[in-house]
């Protein structure tokens, strides 16, 4: 069973700045905020967020990815810059609290919002990520470097172009990208125009962070995490290619006190694979009905 497998198109105005985003389900459902990772859009949650029964699933495009705008010329795209506007997202929605469900960067700013803010989220779902890589603090003056290089680099370049949409295809299953999942992306991804179709994501997306997270940064945002935490990942994603990733879950087991892991079979993007899609929802509502009461019927 599913609910509502056409999304609502939504847009909401928060400072200034137009976020654009998908819907699925009962406006009365349960409410969960999907946050996509780096360069993706609220369509990479199309195959998993119809599996949700009884949920309301808001899927946004963060901004300057997907059709949400562009930040101002003298903004950045650090993991921290959506935080002020997810809240005001939730008081737009009316919601007081909700369910976090996010994806690689994603999940990366779904754990920095709800150690922040852990009294507006019930829970919070991890997808083939959980937090940032961490970076010593020696590193910063680099780290800031790059930052302002990149920034001014990036900022001063045209779109990315491609001559048609499987040329993206192409593009991205050389980056170990499926091709069902550039394709199931393209669209959202891609504007055209009159010499064919750009990148509709903001070039500072490539630009280094300002600043990094430490081992022990990293390990505070953890501790926050008072909330029931799912963490599901690839078994050919992240995990498979980063060592890193057993650590941050070796640690998150110490320090949060409500964290589950699991793993499903399938690459980064998981989650927008039709036959996984159905078993990552299964494993999503088991863990909403033990730990907040969510009954889907």
């Amino acid at each position: 069973m599913t609910d509502t497998p056409q999304p609502q198109e939504i847009h909401v105005t928060i400072d200034g700045l137009r976020y654009a985003g998908l819907a699925w389900g009962p406006v009365d459902g349960l409410p969960v905020l999907a946050l996509h990772g780096w360069l993706d859009h609220a369509g990479s949650f199309a195959a998993l967020a119809p599996h949700l029964t009884g949920c309301r699933t808001v899927a946004l495009d963060l901004s300057g990815q997907g059709r949400s705008a562009h930040r101002s010329p003298d903004a950045s795209y650090n993991l921290w810059d959506d935080l002020p506007q997810i809240a005001g997202i939730l008081d737009a929605l009316g919601w007081d609290s909700c369910v976090l469900l996010g994806h690689s960067r994603g999940a990366n700013i779904g754990t920095l919002f709800a150690a922040a803010q852990p009294h507006r989220v019930r829970a919070l779902v991890a997808l083939d990520s959980l937090v940032p890589v961490p970076t010593p603090p020696e590193a910063v003056v680099d780290t800031l470097r790059g930052f302002i290089e990149d920034t001014r680099k990036q900022a001063g370049k045209s779109p990315r172009r491609y001559t048609s949409p499987e040329d993206y295809v192409t593009r991205r299953t050389g980056r170990r990208n499926s091709a069902a999942t550039a394709r199931a992306l393209a669209r959202r991804a891609l504007r055209e125009d009159a010499d064919g179709f750009r990148l509709r994501a903001d070039r500072r997306l490539f630009a280094s962070s300002a600043v990094k997270f430490s081992q022990s940064q990293i390990e505070a945002l953890l501790k926050a995490l008072t909330m029931p935490v799912l963490n599901i990942w690839a078994t050919d994603g992240i995990r498979a290619e980063a060592p890193w990733a057993d650590t941050a879950i070796a640690r998150a087991a110490q320090l949060i006190p409500d964290y589950q892991t699991r793993e499903i079979d399938g690459d980064h993007h998981v989650h927008l694979d039709p036959d996984s899609a159905g078993r990552i929802a299964d494993l999503i509502l088991v863990f909403l009905h033990e730990k907040i009461g969510h009954t889907p019927d």
